[in-house]
């Protein structure tokens, strides 16, 4: 494996020391302002899941890692919240002696700053970092407790930060037309014609996965997620201002990009958003900040809040996208399966930890080829840390694979013509009754989302309970989303679209890719998740129906682990389901495989 050079790696990060060095620092930053707090976000400016390590604010004051929390600073005080999925992560990496542990769910941050900031008192925000819809809940909490709400700049913990990493500066590379399925051309007169129908004049785009899509180009500033960070704004006519440093553009790229894409400085666009006074302008209150939107509307514009026009068109993927995807998924397919195969032989030793397993798994997907990155860092989960869902393996939680446990991988590639996330659950050594009976629950919920048929309109949440009900038919559940929209060499979380129990108004729609991975968790014990991406089908008609309905086409090809199935849980229906899914993977995949790998292959795909 020395060979390889992997795109993860397994060194502790974060941890209470950071908190224990830099809070007091903030704090007396703070203190020399006269600021009573400071609110942290965990988002940087580009609202990015993944953080380049120069814009990870909420690890530099606190030690935490996860991708959803945030913080509040106070002069002598601290709390930070997190939500279900990092209940126990904080509590590794956040000292508690500096910071109150409190929860994003319910009434979140604002509803701790409505209890605990004072009359009189003083709470910085930066409002690049915040939404207009957060921040006014932030921003009213305070004064409904008598506070005043500051906006700063620059960011304090920017000023404090004295040894913050350089900022990325990858060079932008191009997807090509052939993936892409349309020229950027196309897609701006697209965009172009969407933004005139809303009667405006332009639209500023603020999320880089809808730039990279639009300009059909690439980057690598973000770890996991190819993309070039900026900004841009297209008008009326198809005409773009792309706001990137330019030492990221290259010749070749300045010539992809052609007449019609002005290429500007990221400091430009301040005067650029000025100079929009007396004209409409598109901004979607979800990724663009308060202070797009302050910036614009105190310049005379008028904002008209509103989804990114890009968002949805990038979600409904097109014929050479979908087919771009299933190539991606056919080639993971094989490092893949050579790493199931490994799990059931070589790993059922007990001798392998987590962190030997993502890094085979890794080491084969590179071997087989075309891998740009890792979609995310491998969720490696053996025994009680399977039961965290987003849990990374490090040096210090690695686990040993143990006999008569569980062990759950989730994980994905970066490729250029498709990006793929899968989960699966492998016994090492002899499951219990009950992780047989708990895994059988959870694939009856995957096959009913993998099978369900749905007509024109439906959402997300709509469907969410299908994949839930045999779960809940005997008193459990899951604490995370049933499925989230997937990029084509982009984010592999990618709204509008999400199938979950939280509202959702965006109808899914032909060519939208989700995932599909219903799960269960019991803590301190094991964990377990069957994740497959699926793309949604053209409606079509069914015999006797009155209504066309659309469905899912699945994408991902390896087998579910049989020795986990109780065939008495299942209808014939459903074992009909596996024994095709089956059939499917050793069709597709048994050619590419020889030897003991095809014959094991053929042996996990035989029959129920």
């Amino acid at each position: 494996m020395n060979d390889i050079t992997l795109f993860q790696n397994f060194d502790v990060k974060g941890g209470p020391e950071l908190g224990r060095k830099n809070l007091p620092i903030l704090q007396a930053a703070l203190k020399a302002k006269g600021l009573d707090g400071f609110i942290v976000p965990h988002e940087d400016e580009y609202q990015n899941e993944y953080l380049p390590a120069s814009t990870d604010r909420l690890q530099w004051v606190s030690g935490f890692t996860g991708s959803a929390g945030a913080g509040v600073v106070m002069q002598d005080s601290a709390a930070i919240f997190t939500d279900g999925r990092y209940t126990i992560q904080v509590q590794q990496q956040v000292d508690n002696t500096l910071f109150a542990y409190e929860n994003l769910e319910g009434g979140g941050v604002a509803a701790w700053l409505r209890a605990n900031v004072k009359k009189g008192q003083t709470i910085g925000f930066d409002p690049r970092l915040h939404s207009p819809a957060a921040l006014s809940r932030l921003v009213s909490a305070i004064e409904n407790a008598g506070g005043k709400a500051i906006a700063l700049s620059p960011n304090p913990i920017d000023v404090a930060w004295t040894d913050r990493p350089p900022a990325p500066l990858t060079p932008i590379q191009i997807q090509p037309v052939a993936l892409a399925g349309k020229s950027h051309g196309e897609k701006r007169a697209e965009i172009a014609e969407a933004i005139a129908y809303q009667n405006a004049d332009c639209a500023l785009i603020t999320a880089p996965p809808s730039i990279a899509w639009l300009l059909n180009i690439r980057g690598g500033d973000v770890q996991c997620t190819p993309l070039p960070l900026s900004t841009a704004i297209i008008r009326k006519d198809g005409h773009v201002d792309f706001f990137v440093n330019a030492k990221k553009v290259s010749s070749e790229i300045s010539q992809h990009l052609g007449n019609e894409v002005a290429i500007h400085k990221e400091e430009d666009l301040e005067d650029a958003l000025k100079s929009l006074s007396g004209k409409t302008i598109i901004m979607d209150p979800d990724t663009a900040s308060a202070w797009h939107f302050g910036t614009a509307e105190n310049a005379g514009a008028k904002v008209k809040r509103a989804m990114d026009p890009v968002a949805l068109p990038k979600a409904k993927k097109n014929s050479a996208e979908l087919n771009g995807s299933a190539a991606a998924h056919r080639r993971d397919a094989v490092p893949l399966i050579q790493f199931l195969h490994w799990l059931d032989t070589d790993a059922q030793s007990g001798e392998y930890d987590e962190i030997d397993a993502a890094t085979k798994l890794e080491t084969l997907r590179h071997r087989n080829g075309g891998l740009k990155d890792l979609s995310f860092e491998t969720i490696s989960g053996a025994g009680a840390n399977g039961a965290l869902c987003h849990y990374r393996v490090s040096v210090a939680t690695t686990l040993k694979l143990e006999k008569d446990s569980l062990f759950l991988v989730d994980s994905g590639g970066q490729y250029q013509d498709g990006t793929t996330d899968v989960t699966r659950t492998v016994p090492i050594g002899t499951p219990t009754d009950e992780m047989r009976d708990r895994f059988t629950r959870v694939l009856k919920g995957h096959i009913a989302l993998a099978t369900i048929r749905f007509p024109k309109g439906t959402t997300g949440p709509a469907l969410d309970a299908f994949a839930r009900a045999p779960l809940w038919a005997v008193g459990l559940d899951y604490d995370h989303g049933t499925g989230h929209g997937v990029g084509v060499f982009l984010g592999v979380h990618e709204g509008p679209q999400r199938i979950s129990k939280a509202p959702n108004s965006v109808a899914l729609e032909p060519g939208m890719i989700v995932s599909n991975e219903p799960g269960f968790y019991k803590a301190g014990e094991y964990g377990i998740r069957i994740e497959n991406l699926q793309f949604v089908t053209e409606p079509q008609d069914i015999a006797g129906g009155e209504r066309p309905m659309m469905g899912f086409e699945t994408l991902t090809l390896a087998p579910i682990h049989k020795a986990l199935i109780d065939t008495d849980l299942l209808t014939r229906e459903e074992i009909h389901y596996v024994n095709e899914y089956h059939a499917l993977v050793l069709r597709e995949i048994g050619p590419k495989l020889d030897g003991e790998i095809f014959t094991w292959l053929e042996k996990a795909c035989a029959p129920l």
